[in-house]
């Protein structure tokens, strides 16, 4: 029951759907079991969301922020965002970590957040956080884990650039904004943000601004295992789990209360983080952790 209702099918249409699957014998079931079922699983959210964390260390971290609707409640007309914060163990195991209500991106809600987990035990800085723009984000972190590298994802960072250039050149654009993330070494990377800025500075500035601005912090993946790299150029691992809830919510046209959402949300991460998969080499982060330097994906050997 709880996977149909996660997987899209509404309160009203339960006992149709039990009895097609069960028979007649399944229609005693009605709304308010399911009902039941969700003031159940926020019981489980507020006792995951208080979790002890101190044995925990996450060296990779992603972060997004995912909207939704709210159809019941006085601000039904804003859309809510839901911040998600996704880390990786030493063993290369991806975890949920954090799921908050929050106001926009803003740097407030993340940094209540990322305090929250410092109080919970979660106090040793990640190696890298892999995010959009947002700057509400960075600045929080920033200031809870200063230590810690910043990942411009290259998915949202190619879409700006590309928003800000006519359709007639996008395409080509495009590949040129490939042959940078997709360079073998930091150095080739340069001259591809180099040959990209030649060729449309003249004519689209603001494009090419919102390229070079991010320079530096869109390369910070050139300093870990080339076998992570997958991982770390973009925020694939929280978009591709959390597609299922913009799904659900079409069918459903927006959850009734923020809690509802949250409260789904949280149960649809457990239901996929069965099936996430560990970092592949996950045996190199054991030189990272010991502090040794990757060059261009590459171990660099003690002189």
């Amino acid at each position: 029951m709880p996977w149909l209702y996660l997987k899209g099918i509404s309160t009203g249409d339960f006992p149709e759907a039990l009895q097609a699957l069960l028979g007649e014998d399944a229609k005693g079931f009605s709304p308010n079991v399911v009902v039941q079922l969700k003031k159940q699983w926020e019981q489980e959210y507020q006792q995951w969301k208080q979790r002890d964390l101190s044995e925990k260390h996450y060296v990779y971290v992603w972060a997004d922020g995912i909207y939704a609707n709210v159809r019941l409640e006085d601000t039904a007309n804003q859309r809510q965002c839901l911040l998600v914060l996704m880390g990786a163990t030493a063993e290369g195991k991806k975890e949920l970590i954090a799921v908050e209500d929050g106001f926009r991106e803003s740097q407030q809600s993340w940094h209540e957040l990322l305090t929250g987990l410092v109080q919970r035990g979660l106090e040793k800085d990640p190696l890298i956080a892999v995010g959009d723009g947002a700057l509400g984000f960075w600045a929080a972190l920033r200031k809870v884990y200063p230590s810690t590298q910043e990942q411009r994802c290259w998915v949202h960072k190619t879409a700006n650039v590309l928003n800000a250039m006519p359709k007639s050149v996008q395409c080509k654009a495009k590949g040129y904004l490939h042959e940078i993330w997709q360079a073998q070494t930091r150095e080739y990377a340069k001259k591809a943000v180099q040959n990209f800025l030649e060729k449309y500075a003249a004519t689209y500035d603001k494009a090419c601004g919102c390229l070079e601005k991010d320079e530096e912090v869109l390369l910070n993946f050139y300093d870990f295992p080339a076998e992570h790299w997958k991982h770390l150029r973009t925020t694939n691992p929280i978009e591709s789990t959390f597609a299922t809830i913009r799904l659900r919510h079409r069918k459903t046209k927006g959850n009734g209360t923020r809690m509802a959402t949250l409260t789904m949300m949280f149960k649809l991460a457990q239901s996929a983080q069965k099936r996430w998969q560990r970092l592949a080499k996950r045996e190199r982060l054991v030189p990272l952790l010991q502090g040794k330097v990757f060059k261009d994906g590459v171990l660099e050997e003690a002189a």
